[in-house]
């Protein structure tokens, strides 16, 4: 059986939603956008562009993301289902 989105969930939303659960929990953790991206070991004009929902996050950037904040990326994507349920 081939898996399909529901209809509520596009690319966008997901790109929107993951940006702001990083920029949340960033906030959360009290740290600079700058440190953050230090931390994840990307450039910070990048956190921004994921934290803004403009860009496509690879897997493997998702983790250093998750990683970088100390919280499983399972629970990003917790918070990311039920906003786009709530949304």
């Amino acid at each position: 059986m081939e898996f399909k989105w529901p209809n509520w969930v596009t690319m966008k939303n997901i790109e929107v939603l993951f940006g702001i659960a990083i920029r949340r929990w960033r906030l959360k953790r009290g740290v600079s956008q700058e440190d953050f991206a230090d931390k994840a070991g990307i450039h910070r004009t990048y956190v921004s562009s994921i934290e803004l929902g403009k860009v496509r996050v690879s897997i493997g950037i998702a983790q250093k993301l998750a990683n970088a904040l100390d919280v499983p990326l399972s629970k990003l994507w917790k918070e990311i289902e039920k906003e786009a349920r709530v949304g």
